[in-house]
């Protein structure tokens, strides 16, 4: 590079904000880039020196870079470390002020969020640490519908201080929350609402029955007795049991539950349950249809997560006037004020004031419908 003239310290000057512009741009498109897939603002050093690496790799091409690497004596002209350094002085303001830039843009297109899902169920749970300490609340809830857990289990579980790695989404941390419950504590139901920073805002729990029991149907109890079942016989099949005395005489009717060499346990109606002597010996007879839809319907709903609640709405409550099909629960039955029950509403079938609707869903989800509900719709929307 030769002595500068008027002239080529204004082509100087142009090229050097040239190259800011160009180290400004490519950092404002990293910022970009790594906010809607990371979700949070590129770190200033990474923006700079990608910005400053196209700044070399376009300098490495130009003709006064070639000129003087044919030129050995002008690599160390005053003029030529001046036009460097200003170059890349420029290039790393420049670079700086493009990642903030971009930031700023990508949070107003992508909210913060991230490209990949803008939704905020998945937002990564903001922390500034290399972990995620989550804290559970004082006061444990019991789950309506299931039973309590004992008290001193809930006094175990509240107050307590978990920790778990950075980078999870809400419903991530919330998943490890209720299998480290469960896990840990011997928990069979959670019902669990974390906040946007992680923070516990609602801790419900209760006990799933082991054995028989959650897949009995209400109103009904198990019975072992000492009976035969046929060898085509299998647990669900409903049988009648019979005396097997000279005039035999059938007791009740019951559904076959499992059978151990003379041990059958049967499910029965507990109004029936005082019937059948655990000293006698019966006799089983297997019938050939299947059990009730109703009685099929409580056993698989015990044993399942979701459960069943009836709820009413409030006159100007927020879901009044709302279709069936735009709820987060399912609707199995209404029942409007003058009694009559819809069985299964079709999905554009609007919800009235006063109706008692049977929903089936999580608790959690049931518990939202519940305060919707109850709630009006001023202050839904407020």
């Amino acid at each position: 590079m030769t002595a500068p003239t008027a002239v080529g310290v204004v082509d100087g000057a142009i090229t050097v904000v040239g190259f800011g512009a160009l180290s400004g741009g490519v950092a404002l498109g990293v910022s970009l880039l790594f906010r809607w897939y990371a979700g949070r603002r590129a770190p200033e050093g990474v923006a700079v020196l990608v910005g400053l690496a196209a700044i070399a790799l376009l300098l490495n091409t130009t003709a006064a870079l070639a000129s003087a690497i044919v030129e050995p004596g002008d690599l160390f002209h005053p003029t030529t470390a001046l036009f460097t350094v200003g170059t890349f002085a420029a290039g790393a303001i420049a670079a700086d002020a493009g990642n903030r830039v971009g930031d700023r843009i990508a949070v107003t297109l992508f909210g913060g969020t991230g490209g990949r899902d803008l939704s905020d169920v998945t937002q990564l749970v903001r922390t500034g640490g290399r972990v995620i300490d989550v804290e559970l609340p004082e006061h444990v809830e019991d789950i309506d519908g299931y039973d309590p857990v004992p008290a001193e289990e809930k006094a175990a579980i509240a107050g307590t201080r978990m920790r778990f790695p950075r980078r999870l989404t809400v419903a991530e941390l919330h998943d490890r929350i209720v299998t480290r419950l469960r896990e840990d504590h011997g928990i069979g139901r959670v019902d669990l609402e974390l906040t946007a920073e992680g923070d516990v805002e609602y801790l419900a729990v209760g006990t799933r029955a082991a054995g028989i029991g959650p897949t009995l149907g209400p109103g009904s109890v198990a019975v072992a007795i000492r009976a035969d079942p046929a060898f085509a016989a299998s647990p669900g099949d409903t049988v009648q049991v019979w005396t097997t005395g000279g005039d035999p005489d059938r007791v009740v009717t019951a559904e076959l539950r499992g059978a151990v060499e003379d041990v059958a346990t049967l499910a029965v109606d507990a109004f029936e349950a005082d019937r059948l002597d655990p000293l006698e010996r019966y006799r089983l007879v297997t019938l050939p249809r299947e059990p009730s839809a109703d009685r099929e319907f409580a056993s698989l709903l015990r044993a399942a997560d979701e459960t069943m609640a009836a709820v009413r709405i409030a006159p100007g409550s927020a879901v009044a006037g709302i279709a069936v099909g735009a709820l987060d629960v399912t609707v199995v039955a209404i029942r409007p004020p003058d009694g009559r029950v819809e069985p299964l509403p079709p999905r554009h079938r609007v919800l009235g004031a006063d109706e008692s609707v049977y929903v089936v869903g999580r608790p959690d989800v049931i518990r939202r419908f519940e305060a919707a509900a109850g709630r009006a719709e001023a202050e839904a929307t407020s």
